[in-house]
């Protein structure tokens, strides 16, 4: 049994689930004899590069025991990119100087396609340099795109707040005997997961949403203004939901390009695509458009979440703890379904090198032949995933969400990369 001490690290967006992963892993990690002390790095990765490390055995009890139904990143996130090493050694050098100093054989981080990044290089590279580290990566993203895991943590409460907005839109638009578009602006880069669930929303009693333009299949707009002209000539009231990453047959955003900023990983800065069809509508259709963008309610929102995401979430965390401790590094610890009805999931493990910076998109048998709808296969793949609901503990009838105090414990390194990050 590999003895020391261990680190857990969250990275990249907010969800309503990622810190019940961190505690699922918290909690195992303290009750482990293998591991002796229990760190959290503040801000991710570079909390590491910073020696900013905290010890969980000096955190409030009842604080902890409020993080599991806490949302957003509590430990800290960050949004910092490796070079390869072969490139430049200088953080991995720093890395593995506060690791060794700090006794540190367990690594676990929690994010998604770039964070699985992180979890890849740093085991390559214990490996080249012969450093005994166990170090996994356990899956965080409401856009459901990382690869390996059958889904991801965070996306099913997601997905349940999406379904939620997309009845509420409606029913406030059904309320005036008036026509009205509305367009509805979701999350997911370029899976469209998160726009595919708002086809839950649709029951015998809320015939909506009406269209779903999804990032997997190439948009136009002369196809739109006919789906809008069709449902609107039928009803007098569309309800549409659209991905904010939908692109062209040609690979394009439909989002003015010239206009676009861009994150550490290259990746496009998103937002904005409801309103550019909004006005599109506006000279086309309709005068009377409405443009809801759900912005980043839908990553936190707690109090919409879904049970199944939270404790399959807690579980994933412990079980990574456990996977270490039996001797596996270098690996995602994702979601297997093994059955739908009634839902039944289990960890497994998947090749880091696989989920590193690759993106699970959905199947294109799974949306319709005109391009705007899914089909029953996509929804009965995204049901089980929001069944339920947490028992979120109130306080003068508001949420009681804990909030850990994270005193940094002494630095034992000099800072190499003083000025760098």
């Amino acid at each position: 049994m590999l003895k020391g001490n261990c680190i857990i690290a969250q990275s990249g967006g907010p969800t309503s689930a990622i810190n019940a992963s961190a505690y699922g892993a918290i909690t195992e990690a303290l009750a482990s004899s293998a591991i002796q002390k229990v760190y959290g790095a503040k801000n991710g990765i570079l909390g590491v590069l910073r020696e900013e490390l905290f010890d969980f055995e000096e955190e409030d009890k009842e604080e902890l025991d409020y993080f599991k139904t806490t949302p957003s990143s509590g430990l800290g996130s960050c949004r910092y990119r490796l070079a390869h090493a072969k490139d430049d050694k200088k953080d991995y050098i720093r890395i593995f100087e506060v690791f060794k100093a700090h006794n540190i054989r367990y690594f676990f981080y929690i994010g998604g396609n770039d964070s699985m990044d992180t979890v890849s290089k740093l085991s390559a590279h214990a490996k080249k340099i012969n450093y005994d580290i166990r170090i996994l990566g356990i899956p965080k993203t409401i856009d459901n795109d990382l690869m390996g895991t059958d889904h991801c943590p965070g996306f099913g409460s997601a997905a349940k707040y999406i379904i939620g907005s997309t009845l509420e839109c409606a029913i406030d638009a059904s309320v005036y005997d008036s026509n009205i578009i509305t367009i509805i602006e979701v999350m997911g880069r370029n899976a469209g997961w998160l726009a595919a669930a708002a086809a839950l929303a649709k029951s015998k009693r809320f015939d909506v949403p009406d269209l779903i333009y999804l990032p997997e299949y190439p948009f136009s707009y002369e196809n739109f203004e006919k789906d809008i002209k069709k449902v609107y000539s039928e009803k007098g009231k569309v309800l549409v939901v659209v991905s904010e990453g939908i692109k062209d047959s040609k690979g394009n955003y439909i989002e003015h390009m010239d206009t676009q900023d861009h994150d550490i990983f290259g990746h496009a800065q998103l937002g904005g695509v409801g309103s550019i069809l909004g006005e599109y509508v506006k000279n086309h259709i309709e005068k009377r458009v409405k443009v809801v963008q759900l912005g980043i309610l839908q990553r936190c929102a707690m109090h919409f979440a879904s049970k199944t995401d939270i404790e399959e979430s807690c579980y994933i965390g412990k079980r990574a703890v456990q996977y270490a401790i039996e001797g596996k590094s270098g690996y995602l610890v994702g979601i297997k379904r093994l059955a739908n009805t009634p839902y039944k999931y289990d960890a497994e493990l998947f090749e880091i090198e696989k989920a590193a910076n690759s993106e699970h998109l959905i199947p294109l048998e799974w949306i319709n032949k005109e391009g705007n709808f899914v089909t029953k296969d996509c929804i009965e793949y995204i049901k089980p995933l929001i069944q339920g609901e947490p028992d979120i503990p109130m306080e003068n009838g508001v949420p009681r969400y804990g909030k850990l105090k994270k005193k940094l414990i002494p630095k034992k390194c000099i800072n190499l990369n003083e000025g760098r990050i």
